[in-house]
């Protein structure tokens, strides 16, 4: 009886130890896995997590796009940025809209800033410049 509670508890921690899920980002504590500054923008973070359940977080959008060209893509189940108009809400990068404008600082210089919505990155546009692109053209620019 004792070595069925152990096995049936050590598959229990398997389990759960491979779940697949965003983590929230600690802001001024953790560090991007690409540069490695300190994360502090809740409006440009980005994260992605592997099929194995490991979470790699990004100080701006194009830090997790540079890291994604030494990765398998076919490997990572989720994709998620930060909602510019929602600072600090995680957001799926597939479906989000992406805008490159010289008048929106990102942390590392690339101008780049997702939004949840097309209507809300088009209303920003509007106020600055840029040009809005969608996941597959962010990842055309990005991807090697």
């Amino acid at each position: 009886m004792k070595i069925l509670r152990y096995l049936f508890l050590s598959f229990l921690i398997l389990l759960t130890s491979c779940e697949i899920k965003p983590e929230p980002i600690q802001y001024g504590m953790d560090g991007c896995h690409f540069c490695s500054m300190t994360i502090v923008d809740r409006q440009h973070a980005a994260e992605f997590v592997t099929s194995k359940g490991k979470v790699f977080k990004f100080d701006a959008v194009e830090c997790m796009m540079n890291q994604l060209n030494k990765e398998d893509i076919s490997e990572i189940a989720l994709f998620l940025v930060n909602d510019y108009v929602t600072p600090g809400k995680l957001v799926s990068a597939q479906e989000a809209t992406y805008l490159i404008s010289e008048d929106i600082p990102s942390p590392m210089g690339a101008f780049l800033s997702a939004f949840e919505n097309q209507v809300d990155a088009e209303r920003v546009r509007e106020a600055n410049t840029g040009i809005l692109l969608s996941w597959a053209e962010l990842q055309k620019k990005y991807l090697e």
